[in-house]
């Protein structure tokens, strides 16, 4: 039997070929999972803000990301796994939702609708036409943006940053226990990180976790069970109003956001996993995408936010994974997730809040690619970055970037340099700033 298995996953991924062996795919898989599971916790914490149940969304989480997962391992056969994106939750829950004034169940419709656009794309050639065509330094300041919009949250949920009438905002009480342990937690996360300790960000969440149940400021609600029903949220999208301009420039935002995200993780860990061609090219680039794009529209049906290819993947890489089985083993752990669903309720707002702080330090990161002596390329992308938490809102801080990025081209004498896909994107946001604003 082993042996017929063995010979079975050597056919499938070509284990030899790729330099790897079946357990040291398992213990990648493994590896992933635990550098990424905060998404079963950190998602649906994000979307129940905007009044969706948490339960549901656990389920609906664990399902995207084992669905879209399980595909980029079966269908591309890369070490890369997928959950609902950091970020895309955000934009979701808080600027879709609760600034722009949609339901949640209209918010779910322009995310299947996204995805829809994205599996369009993917099958042809456009979809490279349109990543290369959005300026790179555009691209750094929307990761760095949504980093610092992540932030915010982050700030609100431990009380370390509340509302101020004078000043809009000011520091809270950094005594109060949350606050304490929002910032213990991301200390500790940071820490174990920086020792190359896998699974730092759950061993962080879960250390403030339980010191919160000890002292009596959060709930213990167990460990396991059958899952919670997805009912409150599967197949609740609404689409009538899809073709209004507000939402036309949701789909747009997810869309874009969405093939970034995609086009950046699954470049920089097959790089990593030595995987590009030698023209520095991905192979199988059309089915990865497709995995991608296919398990966003799913969790529009199911009842979650956009999914997207997650760099912790390169944890898994740098654990040895080169092959789609170390995919497989990572999903499959998010199907078993289902049945932990009381822990993951158990889990307060300030542990997420350190998860989030630390994923927005990461993401801020991509600033220091920045071309910083050329001003028309510095200055919109760095305003990116900024209009996302001072305007709390990832949809118009990507309209003020783009905007800006065609302005300053064209005044500065540089016209040409701009894209033709950047002056049609800006023209859609200054149309709805116009109108709609």
């Amino acid at each position: 039997m082993f042996a017929f298995l063995d010979a079975f996953l050597e056919k499938k991924f070509g284990l030899t070929a790729n330099g790897t062996t079946a357990r040291r795919e398992v213990i990648a898989g493994l590896t992933t999972f635990l550098a990424m599971a905060y998404i079963t916790v950190v998602n649906p914490d994000i979307l129940s803000d905007a009044g969706m149940d948490f339960g549901a969304v656990f389920v609906a989480t664990c399902i995207a990301a084992a669905v879209g997962t399980l595909m980029m391992g079966v269908i591309a056969n890369y070490p890369v796994a997928m959950a609902p994106g950091m970020g895309q939750n955000a934009f979701f829950a808080y600027t879709v939702v609760l600034g722009m004034g949609h339901t949640w169940q209209q918010a779910l419709g322009a995310v299947a609708m996204g995805g829809f656009l994205f599996v369009v794309l993917s099958l042809f050639p456009v979809r490279e036409w349109l990543i290369n065509a959005i300026p790179r330094s555009l691209k750094l300041g929307i990761s760095a943006g949504i980093g610092f919009f992540l932030a915010i949250i982050a700030f609100r949920n431990g009380g370390i940053v509340i509302s101020d009438m004078a000043t809009l905002v000011t520091f809270g009480d950094f005594m109060q226990p949350q606050a304490l342990l929002m910032m213990g937690g991301f200390i500790l996360i940071a820490a174990l990180t920086a020792r190359n300790v896998m699974g730092a960000v759950v061993i962080g969440m879960l250390v403030v976790t339980v010191i919160g149940w000890i002292t009596g400021i959060a709930d213990f609600r167990g460990v396991m069970s059958m899952p919670p029903s997805m009912a409150p949220v599967f197949m609740q999208l609404e689409i009538g109003n899809l073709l209004d301009l507000s939402m036309i420039t949701v789909i747009l935002t997810i869309l874009l956001v969405d093939i970034f995200d995609t086009a950046g993780t699954l470049v920089g860990v097959a790089s990593q996993a030595g995987m590009l061609d030698a023209h520095g090219k991905l192979p199988r680039l059309r089915q990865a995408l497709l995995a991608d794009s296919t398990a966003t529209m799913l969790g529009g049906f199911i009842g979650t936010s956009s999914t997207t290819s997650y760099i912790e993947s390169a944890a898994g890489v740098q654990a040895g994974g080169r092959t789609g089985l170390t995919a497989v083993v990572t999903g499959t752990l998010f199907l078993l997730c289902l049945f932990l669903s009381p822990l993951a309720q158990s889990i307060p707002g300030y542990a997420t809040g350190a998860a989030l702080l630390f994923v927005a330090c990461l993401m801020a990161r991509s600033l220091q690619h920045l071309i910083w002596d050329d001003i028309t390329e510095l200055a919109p992308a760095i305003l990116t970055a900024l209009a996302m938490p001072f305007g709390y809102s990832i949809s118009d801080g990507i309209g003020v970037g783009f905007i800006s990025y065609a302005g300053i081209k064209l005044v500065a004498g540089k016209g040409r340099d701009c894209p033709t896909t950047v002056y049609v994107i800006a023209l859609i946001f200054a149309l709805k700033f116009a109108f709609l604003d």
